[in-house]
């Protein structure tokens, strides 16, 4: 039987996105999200947790991810599992990490002073408005005329 991981998170970036290069020049950026959840507890009681989510991303996707986002910059991202294992050099003592191998990723939008917009300058409501083109025909759509 062959195994399937996929992993699929959403939440804001901790803190500014690594990108670094390997000895054989592959690039590679890590960075770690955090996913917030609410839930009641036995008693009924509202509580909050957060869950600190390791990612990184190879390639042009990872040189992307560190050009465009930074701490606090809403994500959702998915990859499949990876579990790596090193023997510490200081201690001797066997560790282990599991992580997110991106393979998809998409901007959310930003917790940016309280302001709701994502990375890539998105314009407001009334930016948006402006730059309505003036050339839409009037009347019904013609469905036909759509290729696809």
């Amino acid at each position: 039987m062959r195994g399937f991981s996929k992993a699929i998170i959403t939440g804001n970036l901790t803190r500014d996105p690594e990108l670094r290069n390997t000895p054989n020049g592959a690039s590679v950026c890590s960075f770690s999200v955090a996913v917030n959840r609410t839930y009641r507890d036995a008693s009924g009681e509202q509580k909050e947790d957060v869950s600190f989510i390791d990612c990184s991303a190879w390639g042009k996707l990872g040189e992307m991810i560190a050009q465009y986002a930074k701490k606090g910059t809403g994500v959702l991202v998915s990859g499949r599992l990876d579990q790596r294992s090193w023997e510490d050099k200081t201690t001797g003592n066997k560790r282990s990490r599991v992580e997110i191998v991106v393979e998809d990723f998409n901007f959310t939008g930003a917790r940016d002073n309280g302001n709701n917009s994502n990375n890539f300058g998105s314009s407001s409501d009334a930016d948006d408005a402006a730059n309505i083109p003036d050339d839409i025909p009037e009347g019904e759509i013609d469905l036909s005329d759509v290729p696809f």
